[in-house]
């Protein structure tokens, strides 16, 4: 479901999967060929969250922000199951693993991958390329080239996914 708040109203691009059950709420932003996942819910009741192209933001996560801090994934952004992102910036190509939460005024580098469960405290800047793990998460080492592949390869399935699931529930 989409709702309006405060007089202001998503901007989702047409070509965008919403999955039934999720909740997109006020100051959103999403972008091309992205997808929105069962029972998410994105709430930028207090700020801005926007939403590069070809991200998917996968099922139960939520997306929320104070006003100082907006929430930004930038393009091809993978957010795994259970994931909390609160007032952070993702940057282009990482992936969130599955139950990671991370703070307000957190920095992800591009290209990095968040292990599952893993808490980012407020303010942590992650640098690009990194394998992050632990509570709170340290880095573990840089990322190897099958990493970098196994990223990609997610972002691509979710990208053919949120495709044929838009298509399959769009003829119901």
């Amino acid at each position: 479901m989409i709702y309006s708040f405060d007089g202001t109203t998503p901007s989702i691009d047409n070509s965008v999967f919403i999955a039934p059950g999720a909740r997109i709420i006020g100051n959103v932003t999403i972008g091309k060929d992205s997808s929105v996942w069962f029972n998410a819910v994105l709430r930028g009741d207090e700020g801005p969250i926007s939403i590069g192209e070809k991200c998917n933001v996968q099922d139960n996560c939520t997306l929320h922000l104070y006003e100082e801090f907006p929430l930004i994934l930038e393009d091809e952004v993978s957010v795994g199951h259970n994931v909390i992102l609160h007032g952070c910036h993702v940057k282009k190509g990482a992936l969130i693993g599955m139950g990671s939460t991370i703070m307000d005024g957190a920095v992800i580098g591009e290209g990095s991958l968040i292990g599952a469960n893993t808490f980012i405290p407020a303010g942590k800047i992650i640098p690009p390329h990194s394998l992050v793990i632990g509570s709170p998460g340290k880095v573990a080492r840089e990322l190897t080239e099958q990493d970098k592949t196994i990223i990609a390869i997610t972002i691509d399935t979710y990208f053919q996914k949120g495709r044929k699931f838009k298509e399959e529930f769009s003829l119901k």
